[in-house]
């Protein structure tokens, strides 16, 4: 399912029955066709956060399915961290109680299939703004000042 954010562009949503398989967060949307009217409540939420309302997706039931116990603790460290907050790699290693695999947090975060629900977006580099996929930092930064972090 395909959902339009005003100023960002359009993102898609894939579900199996209830479950979130997988998150593309909106981007312009040159030549694609915009989505017809969404009554999905993940879209309706996504848009209100994409238009700057305070969100948490805590939740959402996203696919775990395939993901190792050290895979589940980052992710579930990583949910928690609240909207308008930031962690280092090392951070995020450490809720997830395993203090020495920032490396490893940080791969996890680069395979993130979920965006927004499972906000990697919300993980920095100790020297910095860190990297954001193939969205980039611009994205990144762009969502952390959505939510009013400056860095």
């Amino acid at each position: 399912m395909r959902y339009a954010a005003a100023g960002w562009g359009i993102g898609e949503l894939v579900f199996e029955g209830d479950v979130l398989v997988h998150h593309e967060p909106p981007r312009a949307a040159i030549g694609r066709a915009a989505p017809a009217a969404s009554t999905d409540l993940l879209a309706d939420r996504l848009r209100a956060y994409f238009e700057g309302e305070a969100a948490s997706f805590d939740d959402v039931a996203i696919d775990d399915d395939g993901a190792t116990p050290f895979e589940r603790d980052v992710c579930a460290a990583l949910r928690a961290v609240p909207y308008g907050d930031v962690v280092t790699y090392a951070e995020l290693a450490e809720r997830a109680g395993h203090p020495r695999a920032q490396r490893a947090a940080g791969s996890f975060c680069a395979r993130n299939r979920f965006s927004i629900v499972v906000p990697c977006h919300r993980v920095v580099g100790t020297n910095g703004i860190g990297s954001y996929g193939s969205s980039g930092i611009a994205y990144k930064r762009r969502l952390l000042e959505l939510e009013g972090v400056t860095l």
